[in-house]
């Protein structure tokens, strides 16, 4: 039997099949892996290619200065725990100081000491109508130029706590001296995070700085908002350095805490061993900002060239 060769137009159609087969299979696997990116809190330092630290030497100065403070918890209720994935994918990624105690307790002792290196006398975590401090502080000695970010606070420079909000986290609202720029200074957080100032102070709200909510509800917290920081253009300047830090340990016995040290120049895994406390990291602050140190400070360790900043 003599076979009838295929025409043009039957070897066209053939061709034509085969091209439609191959991209309805190609299509969904493009799709499925090429546009599904992972939330940013999945991947707070995707943006950062050669990671947040270890990447740059240090520049001549930084210019700006990030703290976030956290709530009662010790040192080995984060470092470590499989419940702060990403702090521990931070201490592995930038600086952590390994001997750093809190000051006092409760919190309001620690915020002050913080932000103008002494507790001021209080022991309390009294409301800022019971402490009307007039006292130097580092909000004071920058003038307007610092920004307090203060998450669920219900409005600008509010000395109340109520909701989430917690005014004993929020010292400027503490000092009087601070006058019309608490109300221009102090103000909610709202995502993407204003930074352009040399000192910005983020407080988290009692649930996500860990005090009433798990170590896990931080974690992602941090997880964003670190994540912003490190994207954010002033960051990608190399000239912002971040510090995360807790206010106390909340028990009895050493007030060991956390505090990471998020900075270009950081070598990546930097563990420094050597003793820290709040005064420290207000001390730091002054140095890297050009500013003198207030009380305390004065006397304490910074934290400068142990992290290479």
């Amino acid at each position: 039997m003599t076979r009838r060769r295929p025409g043009p137009t039957s070897i066209l159609l053939v061709l034509l099949l085969v091209l439609l087969l191959g991209v309805a299979a190609i299509g969904p696997a493009a799709r499925a892996s090429g546009s599904a990116r992972a939330p940013r809190a999945s991947t707070p330092l995707a943006s950062a290619s050669r990671g947040p630290c270890g990447r740059s030497p240090a520049p001549r100065r930084y210019t700006r200065v990030v703290w976030i403070v956290m709530e009662n918890n010790g040192f080995g209720q984060i470092v470590g725990n499989s419940a702060a994935p990403f702090l521990n994918r931070l201490a592995a990624e930038c600086g952590l100081a390994t001997d750093y105690l809190a000051v006092a307790h409760p919190s309001l002792p620690n915020y002050l000491a913080l932000t103008s290196g002494s507790t001021d006398g209080v022991t309390d975590d009294a409301e800022p109508a019971a402490h009307r401090l007039s006292v130097p502080n580092i909000f004071s000695q920058l003038g307007g130029r610092w920004k307090a970010l203060e998450e669920a606070m219900p409005g600008p420079c509010d000395r109340v706590t109520s909701g989430q909000y917690a005014a004993r986290h929020d010292p400027a609202v503490y000092y009087v001296d601070l006058g019309a720029t608490c109300a221009r200074d102090v103000v909610p957080l709202r995502y993407p995070l204003e930074l352009s100032a040399p000192f910005t102070f983020i407080t988290p709200d009692v649930c996500n700085d860990m005090h009433d909510c798990s170590v896990a509800t931080g974690d992602a917290w941090l997880a964003r908002t670190v994540g912003d920081i490190v994207a954010s253009r002033e960051y990608r300047s190399g000239r912002t350095a971040l510090f995360i830090v807790w206010d106390e340990s909340g028990s009895p016995g050493p007030n060991r805490v956390a505090a990471f040290v998020v900075a270009p120049s950081v070598p990546r895994g930097e563990r420094v061993a050597l003793p820290f406390t709040h005064y420290s990291l207000l001390a730091t602050a002054e140095d890297l900002l050009g500013l003198a140190r207030l009380g305390s400070a004065r006397s304490a360790r910074s934290m400068v060239a142990p992290f290479h900043l």
